[in-house]
């Protein structure tokens, strides 16, 4: 349960520049990469070739989210949320170059005009049959893949749900992060809302005020622990549904126990995106692009767990960050520059 023990290196491999903010990044399961920009475009390359291999463009929304869902095509197919709505293309299909017109499915899951797609996330267990999704209403929803069914879960957060997952090995269950400074967990075949936490910011150690604890970004490990950034420059882990540390599976996920969870002032400012390289190990970057890898070590009982952090360094040429995608030891960073142009910088992460 321990850490890789070697020097985190980071070392940047190449960038991929596009017109537009770069929103979204998203690694398909075989390694290719998908940029998606606010312009409404979404762009495919094979890595380490820097060449667009597809496209889609014309969506008229920024692309805040994309999902992969792998099929009889191999996993070309996504689920791109851009403003109320989310749909479906297929990136081995032809045109090269597609449009909305091209779409298989589009199902629309705001209330409203107003009421932004934030994030979509699928399901890795019942045959990616359900995809989740957040809005700027404080929505948390789901959609059932085969029949096109959204159920929008009862309590809503009070300002802007910004992230949601599904829990691995918890079909039924998502939890989700949001501007009210809440984690928030839920049935989602009911509905029905089974814990919360509440965060809090720190006493001020100067006379600069901090943030509120906004909920910006989240992420679940494979053996169901929760990492969570905030505005305030906090990582929060929550370790009560690890199945490494729980002695048999209870009826419930508890990753929000206040008891199991670390918390640690990481950057700052915002942490606007993180990342589980591994169970024992989050990447996290900050709004302005200082990169730091986290490892959790839980030896013991839960009063000797501790989060050790390491600064891996500052992007190039990324201004400001708004999105991060791991697959192996790549780990892609983008944003947009000083000019107002989207980048993704692709690093290479060793120990050595």
């Amino acid at each position: 349960m321990s850490s890789d023990l070697r020097s985190p290196q980071l070392a940047i491999q190449y960038t991929l520049r596009t017109p537009a903010h770069v929103s979204a990044l998203f690694y398909t399961h075989n390694g290719a990469l998908i940029v998606g920009s606010d312009d409404g475009s979404l762009r495919f390359y094979q890595p380490p070739a820097t060449k667009v291999v597809k496209a889609i463009r014309g969506l008229g929304s920024e692309v805040s989210s994309v999902a992969g869902l792998r099929s009889s095509l191999g996993d070309c197919c996504v689920w791109v949320a851009c403003g109320t709505s989310v749909t479906l293309f297929d990136l081995g299909a032809y045109p090269l170059i597609q449009t909305a017109e091209n779409a298989l499915k589009s199902i629309k899951v705001g209330e409203d005009d107003s009421d932004l797609v934030n994030e979509a996330s699928i399901s890795l267990s019942e045959n990616q049959k359900n995809l989740s999704f957040t809005t700027d209403n404080g929505t948390v929803g789901t959609v059932d893949l085969t029949t096109s069914a959204v159920q929008r879960m009862r309590v809503h957060h009070s300002s802007i749900c910004a992230t949601v997952r599904f829990i691995p090995d918890r079909p039924g269950e998502v939890v989700s992060g949001g501007y009210d400074s809440t984690l928030m967990h839920f049935d989602w075949r009911q509905g029905s809302i089974l814990s919360r936490r509440q965060f809090s910011s720190p006493p001020p150690t100067s006379e600069v005020s901090l943030s509120p604890p906004f909920v910006l970004c989240l992420a679940v490990s494979i053996t169901g622990a929760v990492a969570a950034g905030t505005a305030d420059g906090q990582l929060w882990v929550g370790l009560g549904g690890d199945k490494r540390v729980s002695i048999k599976k209870s009826r419930k996920w508890e990753g929000l126990r206040e008891e199991m969870g670390l918390s640690c002032k990481v950057a700052d400012g915002p942490i606007v995106t993180l990342a589980f390289l591994n169970p024992e190990t989050i990447v996290t970057s900050s709004l302005l692009g200082v990169v730091s890898l986290h490892s959790v070590h839980i030896r013991g009982t839960a009063s000797n767990w501790k989060v050790e952090s390491t600064a891996l360094g500052q992007t190039e040429i990324i201004a400001k960050v708004n999105a991060i995608a791991i697959h192996g030891n790549s780990i892609s960073i983008g944003g947009l520059t000083t000019d107002g142009k989207g980048i993704v910088e692709v690093y290479r992460l060793d120990f050595v």
